[in-house]
């Protein structure tokens, strides 16, 4: 654009001109007129597989569908209380600054639906370049149905691009009328995000065999507390003497009006060597809780809102029941009530699809990246803290079976200050292909998501789980560990065939910590306590964070030997010396993806595109 602007050229004739008027009325007409035949068309639910309540109240509901070929998202927004319009959009973590926007408002007489964005202050602008394409708008008894299209990548320095892994999805309702977008004000706008994946994988589904079974773990009828986030705990029991079985699908099961409280779900097994776990239906912070529960963490199954069912591949089956297999089961439920209702009552939980005739393989799950230990640390107010754990090639040699493993889907986890995750398969030095990336992770939206290609792991490779941190709120280091405010950088990866390697994870070498410690009380005023019964939290906790500091700390996890967790279910390692391992040596990076754009469709006026919807009104 600039370079044409550098070059002289001749102005087009007053006709030519006339002719460009004439053309860029007659596509706005034409659109007009293509909104207007829409209004009558009834898209079919199958069209928008996908569906997501957006706020609290169930008011607006989200559906949509993906075209790869047309490298395209359809969007279908059932308003069912119209008032003076609404934002939709997406930004980097849900705020409404710096924000890709769709927008229908209203003056009360006309309507308009334009493609827009927010800059750092909030202010809305029209996007001279309209890539929320309107597609049609009908009224029904439900509510008002909005149809629109948008390209994974624009190439418009203004759009979000959408890409695998979590969006954050923004929305604004107008309660008032606006005599222009510019009008619009964000800050007294009633408005919310929600998460979800828009990319789902295109899989099909396999053939589910004919003596399939159900079983439903679900919470009976809890009152859902009446306060913004609850963690409800559930103990459920298999029969005595149930055998194995292999899982090979399961859904979630919701009450009907609770879609948009019910948030998360899972289920976990809990350990096998316990003979028994005590019946618990209740709060899962309650100190009434029994402790044994924290015993049931092998998940078997996990749903987010906006997941669909997860089916495993037709050669392989998650196994649960017979010798050596807990009979309880743990129900964890999220439930997201930020307008505090009270007394609803829920009986939701996820519906396992199950089979006495075993598959070929048992799938297993594997936990790659970082071990729970403080020696890993992230200094106060990172805005872009990276941490890194490694599944090495010594432990993936010795673990894996010669034709290796399949692994076909995947749950990434942090604690709160988690903001990016990644898993690469390298091998022989050279990044061969991403496992798994969510480059907008949020801890508050995990599930396990199916891969949209299988990824074949071999003795020999490695997997290494990268994690980007922000502490720009905390005042002290956050270390590793299990609490909520101590960090976690975890890939659960879904396999098959089962091995026994459970656990392949690493940590820096203490001894070298210990080192950097010693540095850090050498070059600073302040001293850091190195006494033995100092804990390595209390050390980290007494550094003075400054840019010497960091920076050490930093080139430490880049440089320093690795301590490696190659684990059995056992918990036991594989034999073999794990301490003071080198850290892998990558020589052949990936490149980074290159977004696509879409041919130009030539000029387009940045102007709102009109609706017939008759005046709108309180």
């Amino acid at each position: 654009m600039q370079s044409s602007r550098s070059k002289p050229c001749s102005c087009p004739s007053l006709k030519l001109r006339e002719v460009a008027s004439m053309y860029f009325t007659m596509v706005a007409a034409f659109l007009v007129i293509l909104v207007v035949a829409l209004q009558g068309s009834v898209p079919r639910e199958s069209d928008f597989p996908y569906k997501v309540p957006l706020d609290p109240q169930g008011l607006l509901e989200l559906s949509w569908n993906v075209s790869y070929p047309e490298q395209a998202v359809h969007f279908q927004l059932l308003i069912r209380e119209l008032q003076f319009g609404l934002l939709f959009g997406m930004s980097d973590r849900g705020e409404f600054e710096n924000a890709d926007l769709a927008v229908l408002w209203s003056d009360g007489h006309n309507s308009y639906f334009g493609d827009a964005w927010s800059d750092a202050k909030g202010q809305l602008h029209m996007d001279s370049q309209q890539d929320y394409q309107l597609l049609g708008a009908r009224r029904a008894p439900e509510g008002l149905y909005l149809l629109f299209r948008r390209a994974f990548s624009t190439c418009d320095p203004k759009d979000y691009l959408i890409e695998d892994g979590t969006v954050h999805l923004i929305y604004g309702i107008l309660e008032k009328p606006v005599r222009s977008l510019q009008a619009i004000n964000i800050s007294a706008l009633h408005g919310g995000l929600q998460r979800v994946q828009l990319l789902k994988p295109n899989i099909s589904i396999p053939e589910l065999p004919s003596d399939m079974k159900t079983m439903e773990i679900t919470a009976p009828d809890v009152v859902i507390p009446s306060q913004e986030t609850t963690y409800w705990c559930y103990m459920a029991e298999l029969p005595a003497g149930f055998p194995k079985h292999h899982i090979i699908m399961y859904e979630p099961v919701v009450t009907a009006g609770n879609e948009a409280l019910v948030h998360h779900m899972e289920v976990f097994q809990c350990a096998a060597e316990f003979d028994s776990f005590p019946h618990y239906n209740g709060p899962c912070d309650s100190k009434m809780k029994p402790d044994r529960l924290n015993y049931c963490r092998h998940v078997l199954a996990a749903w987010a809102m906006g997941a669909q069912a997860f089916y495993y591949p037709e050669e392989a089956g998650l196994a649960f029941g017979g010798p050596g297999s807990s009979r309880y089961l743990r129900l964890e439920i999220h439930y997201h009530n930020p307008l505090v209702f009270k007394g609803r009552r829920d009986s939701s939980g996820i519906r396992l699809y199950y089979t006495a005739t075993l598959r070929p393989y048992d799938a297993g799950i594997m936990e790659l990246g970082l071990v729970y230990t403080p020696v890993m640390a992230i200094p106060p107010g990172e805005d872009n803290f990276i941490l890194t754990g490694y599944c090495t090639d010594k432990c993936t040699q010795l673990a894996l079976p010669a034709a290796g493993i399949r692994i076909f889907a995947s749950q990434l986890h942090t604690h709160l200050a988690g903001r990016e995750v990644v898993t690469v398969l390298s091998r022989d030095g050279r990044e061969r292909q991403v496992v798994n990336a969510d480059r907008h992770y949020s801890p508050h939206f995990q599930e396990i998501r199916m891969l949209k290609e299988v990824v074949a792991v071999f003795p020999g490779d490695e997997l290494i789980t990268t994690c980007t941190y922000n502490t720009e709120d905390r005042s002290r280091a956050t270390v590793g560990g299990f609490g909520i405010l101590e960090e976690m950088c975890v890939n659960y990866v879904h396999y098959y065939p089962q091995t026994q390697l459970e656990l392949c994870k690493s940590a820096v070498d203490p001894g070298y910590l210990h080192r950097y410690f010693n540095l850090v009380n050498r070059f600073n005023d302040e001293e850091v306590c190195m006494c033995p019964q100092v804990s390595v939290p209390q050390q980290f906790y007494s550094i003075p964070w400054n840019t010497f500091n960091r920076d050490v700390l930093k080139s430490l996890y880049s440089f320093a030997p690795i301590s490696v967790h190659c684990n059995k279910s056992s918990a036991v390692r594989f034999p073999g010396n794990w301490e003071k391992q080198p850290l892998p040596s990558i020589t052949e990076r990936l490149p980074e993806p290159v977004p696509h754009c879409p041919p130009a469709a030539g000029a387009q006026p940045a102007a709102p595109v009109p609706l017939k919807l008759g005046q709108l009104r309180r």
